[in-house]
């Protein structure tokens, strides 16, 4: 049977599609507890060592012009900074500060709380859900 014939795709795209838009709304809400735009929230979740700016823009999704702004506002704000990487100085690597490092774990908890009823599945369904989207984030990677 192929996907445009089978009666579930229409279904399992519509879900996915709403598991995507309510997870974007509970992150939106953690980085507003936290007093951060989204954008500065995604970027601080998503830096776990120094990286260069090209790379949080692949990451990110977004043109590394955008990523110079994102930097700044977490710059200003003491939760980043930027260094000259070792090997090559004209290439500049985003680091988070020890307050970066506070705000990302309580960043972290917050979303972590707001999608609580995922976590509290139960170990099995956890692992069977944690080995779909393994496979899912793989196919959608590759699929790019």
């Amino acid at each position: 049977m192929s996907q445009e014939s089978d009666p579930l795709t229409p279904e399992l795209a519509r879900l996915v599609l709403q598991v995507a838009d309510r997870l974007r709304a509970e992150f939106r809400r953690a980085a507003g507890r936290l007093e951060l735009p989204v954008a500065q929230a995604a970027l601080l979740a998503r830096l776990e060592e120094p990286t260069p700016m090209r790379s949080l823009a692949e990451v990110l999704s977004c043109d590394a012009s955008h990523v110079t702004g994102i930097v700044d506002g977490l710059e200003r704000r003491g939760l980043v900074e930027r260094r000259a990487a070792p090997k090559d100085r004209r290439v500049k690597l985003v680091a988070l500060t020890d307050e970066g490092c506070r705000r990302r774990a309580e960043l972290g908890e917050s979303y972590r709380s707001g999608i609580a009823p995922v976590l509290a599945l139960p170990e099995e369904e956890r692992r069977a859900l944690h080995e779909s989207l393994g496979r899912v984030v793989a196919g959608l990677d590759e699929a790019r």
